[in-house]
């Protein structure tokens, strides 16, 4: 009986002074990330991105648009989910966020979007154009990820966040990490982001 008290206190203790913004906190999807940074001759020219969604969300988007059930996504399904799985979020920046030496860079389109199925899990792959001409000094970039709404949850792959592509001309540092600068959903949560720095080898 005494326990039993002590727990209802414990309980009534949380729902009174844990702010309620706090417990809304739950994101419902899940999005691994993986970033390819691509350079051409003039600097970066963009980056590829990739997406592995949770098995709950994928089931449901298979559900809806993989018509014929063969687990396969021919080319009319992956136009069906670009249109009502993906495209909407371009109001939301397509959840990348660019900043240019700490000026902020606007998604406003993107290019090569294919959606396929691996092992149970949707798979979106697209190509973000962002051309950034490499000069003596340093180009600062940070590329960070995330819904503004937290209703999905965007995180970095452990093992290989990121690849980098045709750098050979440039000296080039990269890493991901917690983007300090950043907060997101009531000002409780820090995306991750990629930071790139670059500029033509010396």
């Amino acid at each position: 009986m005494k326990h039993m008290v002590i727990k209802s206190v414990i309980v009534i203790f949380c729902l009174l002074f844990i702010p309620v913004k706090l417990t809304l906190a739950h994101p419902h999807v899940f999005i691994a990330q993986n970033l390819k940074i691509v350079f051409d001759k003039k600097g970066m020219a963009g980056f590829n991105v990739y997406w592995k969604f949770d098995e709950m969300f994928s089931s449901m988007i298979c559900d809806d648009h993989d018509l014929n059930k063969n687990g396969t996504l021919e080319k009319a399904e992956v136009a069906s989910i670009r249109e009502k799985a993906f495209s909407y979020i371009a109001e939301f920046n397509y959840f990348i966020y660019v900043k240019i030496d700490d000026t902020p860079f606007e998604v406003k389109y993107v290019t090569d979007f294919f959606a396929r199925i691996d092992k149970g899990n949707l798979i979106y792959e697209f190509f973000i154009p962002c051309h950034v001409s490499a000069v003596k000094n340093f180009k600062h970039i940070s590329i960070a990820s995330y819904d503004p709404n937290y209703y999905s949850a965007v995180y970095f792959t452990g093992q290989h966040p990121f690849a980098i592509e045709n750098d050979d001309k440039f000296e080039v540092k990269a890493q991901v990490k917690i983007d300090k600068s950043t907060l997101i959903y009531y000002d409780m949560v820090n995306p991750w982001a990629l930071f790139l720095d670059f500029r033509l080898k010396q």
